[in-house]
Protein backbone atom coordinates (compact mmCIF):
# COMPACT_ATOMS: atom_id res chain seq x y z
CA UNK A 1 0.00 0.00 0.00
CA UNK A 2 2.84 2.43 1.40
CA UNK A 3 4.50 1.67 -2.59
CA UNK A 4 1.19 2.24 -4.39
CA UNK A 5 0.81 5.65 -2.26
CA UNK A 6 4.59 6.81 -3.40
CA UNK A 7 3.97 6.53 -6.54
CA UNK A 8 0.76 7.63 -7.35
CA UNK A 9 2.12 10.67 -5.21
CA UNK A 10 5.11 11.28 -7.39
CA UNK A 11 3.63 10.93 -10.04
CA UNK A 12 0.84 13.52 -9.59
CA UNK A 13 3.61 16.27 -9.08
CA UNK A 14 5.54 15.72 -11.76
CA UNK A 15 2.98 15.44 -14.32
CA UNK A 16 1.01 18.49 -13.02
CA UNK A 17 4.65 19.93 -13.01
CA UNK A 18 5.36 19.14 -16.80
CA UNK A 19 1.25 19.89 -17.59
CA UNK A 20 1.26 23.50 -16.15
CA UNK A 21 4.59 24.13 -18.44
CA UNK A 22 2.82 22.50 -21.82
CA UNK A 23 -0.31 24.00 -20.98
CA UNK A 24 1.53 27.41 -20.81
CA UNK A 25 3.62 26.42 -24.09
CA UNK A 26 0.47 25.40 -26.11
CA UNK A 27 -1.27 28.81 -25.54
CA UNK A 28 1.84 30.54 -27.53
CA UNK A 29 2.77 32.34 -23.77
CA UNK A 30 6.06 32.28 -23.51
CA UNK A 31 7.46 30.64 -20.60
CA UNK A 32 10.48 30.24 -18.72
CA UNK A 33 11.80 27.33 -16.66
CA UNK A 34 12.67 28.47 -13.49
CA UNK A 35 14.31 27.41 -10.44
CA UNK A 36 10.24 26.90 -8.55
CA UNK A 37 10.24 24.04 -11.19
CA UNK A 38 13.66 22.61 -10.38
CA UNK A 39 12.51 23.16 -6.56
CA UNK A 40 9.15 20.62 -7.32
CA UNK A 41 11.23 18.17 -8.74
CA UNK A 42 14.11 17.67 -6.23
CA UNK A 43 11.04 16.81 -3.65
CA UNK A 44 9.57 13.86 -5.88
CA UNK A 45 13.52 12.52 -5.58
CA UNK A 46 13.54 13.38 -2.02
CA UNK A 47 10.61 10.84 -2.31
CA UNK A 48 11.96 8.28 -3.81
CA UNK A 49 15.02 8.15 -1.83
CA UNK A 50 13.19 7.83 1.47
CA UNK A 51 10.92 4.89 -0.53
CA UNK A 52 14.38 3.26 -1.39
CA UNK A 53 16.07 3.34 1.71
CA UNK A 54 12.01 1.90 3.41
CA UNK A 55 11.50 -1.02 0.42
CA UNK A 56 14.66 -1.46 -1.63
CA UNK A 57 15.43 -3.16 -4.97
CA UNK A 58 11.51 -2.57 -5.92
CA UNK A 59 10.77 -2.68 -9.65
CA UNK A 60 8.03 -0.04 -9.21
CA UNK A 61 10.78 2.29 -7.60
CA UNK A 62 13.28 1.61 -10.68
CA UNK A 63 10.71 2.85 -13.01
CA UNK A 64 9.31 5.58 -11.22
CA UNK A 65 12.17 6.92 -10.83
CA UNK A 66 13.73 6.15 -14.36
CA UNK A 67 9.73 7.82 -15.52
CA UNK A 68 10.81 11.27 -13.38
CA UNK A 69 14.14 11.27 -15.08
CA UNK A 70 12.29 11.73 -18.66
CA UNK A 71 10.04 13.94 -17.03
CA UNK A 72 12.90 16.74 -15.90
CA UNK A 73 14.57 16.26 -19.13
CA UNK A 74 11.48 17.17 -20.83
CA UNK A 75 11.24 20.15 -18.97
CA UNK A 76 14.07 21.51 -20.80
CA UNK A 77 11.93 21.28 -24.54
CA UNK A 78 8.99 22.78 -23.36
CA UNK A 79 10.39 26.43 -22.16
CA UNK A 80 13.27 28.36 -22.23
CA UNK A 81 15.77 28.06 -19.01
CA UNK A 82 18.64 30.18 -17.62
CA UNK A 83 22.07 28.08 -17.91
CA UNK A 84 21.65 27.65 -13.88
CA UNK A 85 18.37 26.15 -14.61
CA UNK A 86 19.34 23.59 -17.60
CA UNK A 87 22.11 22.38 -15.33
CA UNK A 88 19.82 21.75 -12.41
CA UNK A 89 17.57 20.41 -14.34
CA UNK A 90 19.90 18.05 -15.77
CA UNK A 91 21.39 16.80 -12.30
CA UNK A 92 17.73 16.07 -11.56
CA UNK A 93 17.13 13.81 -14.56
CA UNK A 94 20.97 12.48 -13.75
CA UNK A 95 19.47 11.99 -9.99
CA UNK A 96 16.92 9.77 -10.85
CA UNK A 97 17.98 7.83 -13.06
CA UNK A 98 21.12 6.91 -10.58
CA UNK A 99 18.37 6.06 -8.32
CA UNK A 100 16.40 3.72 -11.04
CA UNK A 101 20.22 2.07 -11.32
CA UNK A 102 20.58 1.73 -7.84
CA UNK A 103 17.19 0.10 -7.82
CA UNK A 104 18.04 -2.28 -10.37
CA UNK A 105 21.54 -2.91 -8.47
CA UNK A 106 19.57 -4.21 -5.15
CA UNK A 107 16.72 -5.98 -7.35
CA UNK A 108 19.98 -7.54 -9.13
CA UNK A 109 17.98 -6.89 -12.40
CA UNK A 110 22.21 -6.24 -13.63
CA UNK A 111 20.93 -6.00 -17.35
CA UNK A 112 18.45 -3.20 -16.55
CA UNK A 113 21.05 -1.31 -13.97
CA UNK A 114 23.42 -1.25 -16.78
CA UNK A 115 21.40 0.47 -19.47
CA UNK A 116 20.80 3.18 -16.39
CA UNK A 117 24.17 3.64 -15.96
CA UNK A 118 24.77 4.59 -19.47
CA UNK A 119 22.02 7.23 -19.62
CA UNK A 120 22.77 8.76 -15.96
CA UNK A 121 26.34 9.25 -17.09
CA UNK A 122 25.63 10.84 -20.10
CA UNK A 123 22.89 12.95 -18.52
CA UNK A 124 25.22 14.13 -15.41
CA UNK A 125 27.69 14.69 -18.17
CA UNK A 126 25.61 17.45 -19.07
CA UNK A 127 24.40 19.13 -15.54
CA UNK A 128 28.12 20.05 -14.28
CA UNK A 129 27.43 18.83 -11.15
CA UNK A 130 30.16 16.64 -9.21
CA UNK A 131 28.05 15.70 -6.57
CA UNK A 132 25.90 13.40 -8.70
CA UNK A 133 28.62 12.51 -10.58
CA UNK A 134 29.98 10.96 -8.18
CA UNK A 135 27.11 8.96 -7.14
CA UNK A 136 26.71 7.30 -10.74
CA UNK A 137 30.22 6.46 -10.99
CA UNK A 138 30.19 5.18 -7.38
CA UNK A 139 27.09 2.90 -7.74
CA UNK A 140 28.42 1.80 -11.11
CA UNK A 141 31.31 0.43 -8.94
CA UNK A 142 29.23 -1.09 -6.83
CA UNK A 143 27.39 -2.63 -9.37
CA UNK A 144 30.40 -4.13 -11.19
CA UNK A 145 31.24 -5.03 -7.24
CA UNK A 146 27.93 -7.08 -6.62
CA UNK A 147 28.07 -8.74 -10.70
CA UNK A 148 31.79 -10.10 -9.84
CA UNK A 149 33.79 -8.08 -12.05
CA UNK A 150 36.25 -5.75 -9.56
CA UNK A 151 38.83 -4.82 -12.26
CA UNK A 152 35.37 -2.68 -13.68
CA UNK A 153 34.53 -1.78 -9.94
CA UNK A 154 37.64 -0.39 -9.12
CA UNK A 155 37.89 1.76 -12.49
CA UNK A 156 34.53 3.28 -12.24
CA UNK A 157 34.65 4.12 -8.19
CA UNK A 158 38.26 5.73 -9.16
CA UNK A 159 36.29 8.17 -11.32
CA UNK A 160 34.39 9.50 -8.48
CA UNK A 161 37.31 9.40 -6.71
CA UNK A 162 39.53 11.56 -8.74
CA UNK A 163 36.41 14.38 -8.88
CA UNK A 164 37.23 17.69 -7.25
CA UNK A 165 34.31 17.93 -4.60
CA UNK A 166 36.13 14.55 -2.72
CA UNK A 167 39.21 16.90 -2.50
CA UNK A 168 37.04 19.61 -1.17
CA UNK A 169 34.53 17.22 1.14
CA UNK A 170 35.97 14.27 3.41
CA UNK A 171 32.05 12.96 3.42
CA UNK A 172 32.82 12.40 -0.35
CA UNK A 173 36.15 11.29 0.26
CA UNK A 174 35.46 8.76 2.70
CA UNK A 175 32.41 7.11 1.02
CA UNK A 176 34.66 6.79 -2.00
CA UNK A 177 37.38 5.40 0.23
CA UNK A 178 35.00 2.46 2.25
CA UNK A 179 33.36 1.36 -1.34
CA UNK A 180 36.89 1.07 -2.71
CA UNK A 181 37.50 -1.22 0.51
CA UNK A 182 35.19 -3.63 -0.56
CA UNK A 183 36.00 -3.72 -4.30
CA UNK A 184 39.42 -4.58 -2.57
CA UNK A 185 37.82 -7.39 -0.59
CA UNK A 186 36.23 -8.69 -3.52
CA UNK A 187 39.48 -8.60 -5.20
CA UNK A 188 41.14 -10.96 -2.61
CA UNK A 189 43.27 -8.25 -1.23
CA UNK A 190 42.94 -8.07 2.84
CA UNK A 191 45.99 -5.60 3.20
CA UNK A 192 44.35 -2.85 0.72
CA UNK A 193 40.99 -3.50 1.95
CA UNK A 194 42.02 -2.82 5.67
CA UNK A 195 44.40 -0.02 4.22
CA UNK A 196 41.13 1.37 2.70
CA UNK A 197 38.77 1.58 5.57
CA UNK A 198 41.37 2.86 7.36
CA UNK A 199 41.56 5.77 5.40
CA UNK A 200 37.79 6.22 4.98
CA UNK A 201 37.61 6.21 8.88
CA UNK A 202 40.06 9.14 9.27
CA UNK A 203 38.26 11.02 6.47
CA UNK A 204 34.95 10.62 8.02
CA UNK A 205 36.60 12.18 11.22
CA UNK A 206 37.52 15.04 8.87
CA UNK A 207 33.48 15.84 8.04
CA UNK A 208 32.87 19.04 9.43
CA UNK A 209 28.85 18.64 10.47
CA UNK A 210 27.99 22.24 9.67
CA UNK A 211 28.67 21.96 6.40
CA UNK A 212 25.71 19.96 5.83
CA UNK A 213 22.77 21.89 4.17
CA UNK A 214 25.67 22.13 1.53
CA UNK A 215 25.77 18.64 1.18
CA UNK A 216 22.80 16.50 -1.13
CA UNK A 217 20.07 14.81 0.52
CA UNK A 218 20.65 11.48 -1.18
CA UNK A 219 23.95 11.49 0.48
CA UNK A 220 23.51 12.59 4.29
CA UNK A 221 20.33 10.54 4.26
CA UNK A 222 22.46 7.34 4.28
CA UNK A 223 26.13 7.88 4.72
CA UNK A 224 27.74 7.94 8.08
CA UNK A 225 29.80 5.58 10.67
CA UNK A 226 26.79 2.56 10.07
CA UNK A 227 27.42 2.59 6.57
CA UNK A 228 31.43 2.68 6.46
CA UNK A 229 30.89 -0.80 8.98
CA UNK A 230 27.94 -2.13 6.85
CA UNK A 231 30.83 -1.97 3.80
CA UNK A 232 33.55 -3.08 6.27
CA UNK A 233 31.23 -6.03 6.90
CA UNK A 234 30.67 -6.67 3.66
CA UNK A 235 34.27 -7.02 3.30
CA UNK A 236 35.54 -9.21 5.64
CA UNK A 237 32.38 -11.54 5.01
CA UNK A 238 34.29 -11.66 1.19
CA UNK A 239 37.53 -12.37 2.78
CA UNK A 240 36.38 -15.31 4.99
CA UNK A 241 37.43 -13.15 7.67
CA UNK A 242 34.33 -13.79 10.24
CA UNK A 243 35.04 -12.65 13.50
CA UNK A 244 35.94 -9.07 12.13
CA UNK A 245 33.00 -9.13 10.19
CA UNK A 246 30.60 -9.61 13.29
CA UNK A 247 32.22 -7.08 15.31
CA UNK A 248 31.65 -4.53 12.07
CA UNK A 249 28.03 -6.01 11.94
CA UNK A 250 27.30 -5.17 15.56
CA UNK A 251 28.54 -1.60 15.41
CA UNK A 252 26.59 -0.93 12.16
CA UNK A 253 23.11 -2.33 13.98
CA UNK A 254 24.12 -0.11 16.91
CA UNK A 255 24.22 2.99 14.73
CA UNK A 256 22.25 2.87 12.03
CA UNK A 257 19.16 5.15 11.86
CA UNK A 258 16.01 3.95 12.26
CA UNK A 259 14.32 5.07 8.60
CA UNK A 260 17.53 2.86 7.09
CA UNK A 261 14.70 -0.33 6.95
CA UNK A 262 16.38 -2.04 3.71
CA UNK A 263 19.88 -1.75 5.68
CA UNK A 264 18.97 -3.20 8.55
CA UNK A 265 17.64 -6.01 7.15
CA UNK A 266 21.00 -6.32 4.96
CA UNK A 267 23.01 -5.99 7.54
CA UNK A 268 21.40 -8.21 9.91
CA UNK A 269 21.45 -11.10 7.75
CA UNK A 270 24.86 -10.50 7.22
CA UNK A 271 25.59 -10.64 10.98
CA UNK A 272 24.21 -14.01 11.06
CA UNK A 273 26.26 -15.23 7.98
CA UNK A 274 29.69 -14.43 10.06
CA UNK A 275 27.83 -15.79 13.33
CA UNK A 276 27.28 -19.13 11.27
CA UNK A 277 30.51 -19.39 10.02
CA UNK A 278 32.19 -18.92 13.29
CA UNK A 279 30.29 -22.24 14.73
CA UNK A 280 27.42 -20.06 16.55
CA UNK A 281 24.75 -21.82 15.59
CA UNK A 282 22.28 -20.97 18.46
CA UNK A 283 23.02 -16.77 17.71
CA UNK A 284 23.42 -17.00 14.12
CA UNK A 285 19.89 -18.38 13.61
CA UNK A 286 18.25 -16.18 16.33
CA UNK A 287 20.09 -13.31 13.99
CA UNK A 288 18.80 -14.27 11.29
CA UNK A 289 14.98 -14.90 12.35
CA UNK A 290 14.87 -11.01 13.29
CA UNK A 291 15.53 -9.85 9.96
CA UNK A 292 11.68 -8.56 9.08
CA UNK A 293 9.24 -10.70 7.93
CA UNK A 294 8.96 -7.70 4.76
CA UNK A 295 12.13 -7.88 3.25
CA UNK A 296 13.12 -11.15 3.99
CA UNK A 297 9.89 -11.86 1.70
CA UNK A 298 10.04 -8.67 -1.01
CA UNK A 299 13.98 -7.79 -1.07
CA UNK A 300 15.85 -9.85 -3.76
CA UNK A 301 19.16 -9.38 -1.90
CA UNK A 302 17.92 -10.06 1.60
CA UNK A 303 16.33 -13.18 -0.33
CA UNK A 304 19.09 -14.27 -1.67
CA UNK A 305 21.15 -13.81 1.51
CA UNK A 306 18.73 -16.18 3.68
CA UNK A 307 18.38 -18.25 0.93
CA UNK A 308 22.41 -18.82 1.34
CA UNK A 309 21.68 -18.84 4.86
CA UNK A 310 20.05 -21.84 5.12
CA UNK A 311 22.11 -23.95 3.11
CA UNK A 312 25.25 -22.92 4.52
CA UNK A 313 23.57 -23.67 7.88
CA UNK A 314 21.92 -27.41 6.26
CA UNK A 315 25.53 -28.13 5.56
CA UNK A 316 27.16 -27.36 8.63
CA UNK A 317 24.49 -28.49 11.01
CA UNK A 318 21.76 -30.56 9.08
CA UNK A 319 20.94 -32.50 12.43
CA UNK A 320 20.62 -29.50 14.52
CA UNK A 321 17.92 -28.35 16.65
CA UNK A 322 18.84 -24.41 15.22
CA UNK A 323 18.55 -26.12 11.57
CA UNK A 324 15.42 -27.48 12.35
CA UNK A 325 13.85 -24.08 13.88
CA UNK A 326 14.97 -21.78 10.84
CA UNK A 327 13.09 -24.56 8.31
CA UNK A 328 10.05 -24.32 10.63
CA UNK A 329 10.75 -20.62 10.46
CA UNK A 330 10.79 -19.64 6.80
CA UNK A 331 8.32 -22.17 6.43
CA UNK A 332 5.85 -20.27 8.67
CA UNK A 333 7.20 -17.14 6.70
CA UNK A 334 6.52 -18.21 3.84
CA UNK A 335 2.56 -19.59 4.58
CA UNK A 336 2.30 -15.84 6.43
CA UNK A 337 3.52 -14.30 3.00
CA UNK A 338 1.18 -16.13 0.81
Amino acid sequence: MERRKFVTATSIVAATTVAGVSTSAARGAPHRVGMSDVAKIRQSFADIIASDHRHGGQLSIEQEAARLSDEALHLLTVGTTSQRVRGALYACAAGFRSSALWAAIDGRRFEDAQEHMRQAQAIAAMSGDHAIQFRIWSHSGTMYRHMGRPGEAEAANMVARNLGIVRRDPMFASLGLARHGAIHAAAGDARATRRSFRQAEEAWHRVDRTDDPGRPPWLLAFYDEAEINSLAMSAYLSLAEWEEAEAHGHRCLAVLRPHMHRSRAIATARLARAQLEQGDLEAAVSTAMRVPADSASNHPRVIGMLTSFGSRLREVAPRSSHTSAWRNHTIQAEEGHQ
